[in-house]
């Protein structure tokens, strides 16, 4: 066994040393080879624009590397920011210039990597740092709503810091707001005004899904001297999917989790001059207890039509003022006639149980009101009384005009009980 061994050494070795004989004989072969040789230092046969020994360089301007000297030319240029992220350009045919084609980051740190060629044929290598000035102004980017779980018809939000007119730069901002959702479905941002934008999906979110929400703004040139600045990653989660529907006319709401019905309640609605908008509304918070008064709608204090009520277990669906609340007063009229000044009436007791069955973000619709539709933007979130189509309108990535909320609607707004 041991003779065995011993007479296997040799043989491993020749395997092993009759390759790098071989590769030697090779090197050794052509000592003339240019590609051979370790490439050179090329800093003689570049320059950069600007200075980049210790000066920041303006981000409005692209970054330039041009070859230096009649033979000399270059075969290829990279060029990244810090966290790897490669940076766009263009090498002329003759090698002689490379210049980066996407815009730069602001107070950001770029590493170009320039192989070169001279009139031998030998490569050369250069590797500097660009860090870009910071922008002289931030646009910042506030998501809403906060981090929680929310119903399945919760708008996202984005509110920016500064003004975006025009329609170009609002593409340049969309594009870098980024929403994705577990399951995966179709959504778009709609430009409410030049300040905020809501995104919403093509139908209502999955139940239980949840919803990351991100900005790649930080840094981008939006316009002049406007850089986007940082901003807060935003999660979401939603619930069962909760739906309230209120039939005006029947004088009924029913309400569904997950499409099996959980209870339908006698209600009352807006009597005719305050009718109850009709249309898809989204809860926006619980109020356990709500002082109304007639006089914060333009009801004159001592008239027919005046009112000063305690109000419990208030589920506001617009900032004027209209909710789902008990009623008490009312209980005659519930289910079998319409006599509030626009919100939807209930007993105490179904009221109660309406207030702790939904959350924000769930959805309140009406039918069969006389009342207008619920606006899209200006009173809360009426997004989903827009068509799919409408609504990607108000993309700054989709052509065609805005869509959005009449701002005559807002001098019609009023609260109601």
């Amino acid at each position: 066994m041991s003779h065995t061994s011993r007479s296997r050494i040799p043989i491993r070795c020749a395997l092993l040393v009759t390759p790098l004989a071989i590769g030697a004989v090779a090197c050794a072969g052509s000592p003339s080879d240019p590609l051979a040789d370790k490439p050179y230092d090329a800093a003689e046969q570049v320059v950069f624009n600007g200075d980049p020994h210790g000066r920041q360089a303006d981000p409005d301007q692209p970054l330039e590397v041009t070859a230096k000297g009649g033979g000399s030319r270059i075969t290829d240029v990279t060029a990244t920011d810090a966290t790897g992220r490669y940076l766009r350009g263009e090498l002329t045919a003759d090698g002689k210039r490379w210049r980066s084609t996407a815009p730069l980051a602001a107070g950001a740190h770029y590493t170009l990597r320039v192989s070169t060629e001279n009139a031998d044929g030998r490569p050369g290598r250069r590797t500097i740092s660009y860090d870009t000035a910071p922008a002289d102004k931030s646009l910042r980017v506030r998501f809403g709503p906060d981090s929680g779980t929310y119903g399945v018809g919760q708008p996202v939000t984005a509110e920016l810091s500064a003004p975006v007119r025009n329609r170009e730069d609002q593409a340049t901002v969309e594009r870098a707001l980024r929403v994705s959702s577990r399951p995966a479905v179709e959504g778009a941002w709609h430009w409410v005004d030049d300040r905020s934008l809501h995104y919403r999906p093509r139908a209502y979110w999955p139940a239980r899904a949840t919803i990351t929400v991100r900005s790649h703004l930080d840094g981008i040139k939006v316009a002049g001297g406007l850089y986007g600045g940082p901003t807060k990653p935003l999660t979401l989660r939603t619930g069962a999917r909760i739906e309230a529907v209120t039939d005006a006319a029947a004088h009924r709401m029913t309400v569904r989790r997950d499409g099996r019905t959980l209870r339908t309640i006698p209600v009352t609605t807006g009597k005719p001059g305050f009718d109850t908008r009709n249309g898809v509304k989204v809860v926006l918070a619980k109020e356990s207890f709500v002082r109304m008064r007639g006089t914060s709608i333009g009801i004159a204090e001592g008239s027919s039509e005046s009112y000063d009520l305690p109000v419990h277990w208030a589920t506001r669906v617009t900032w004027s003022g209209e909710y789902v609340h008990a009623a008490p007063w009312s209980a005659g009229s519930h289910g079998a006639a319409n006599v509030s000044h626009g919100c939807t009436g209930m007993s105490t007791a179904n009221a109660r149980w309406f207030f702790d069955t939904v959350r924000p973000g769930d959805l309140v619709t009406v039918t069969g009101s006389g009342g207008t539709t619920m606006t899209p933007f200006d009173n809360g979130f009426g997004d989903w009384n827009l068509s799919w189509d409408k609504w990607r309108q108000g993309s700054a990535l989709t052509a065609g005009p805005r869509h959005g909320g009449d701002p005559a609607d807002a001098a019609r707004l009023r609260p109601a009980i």
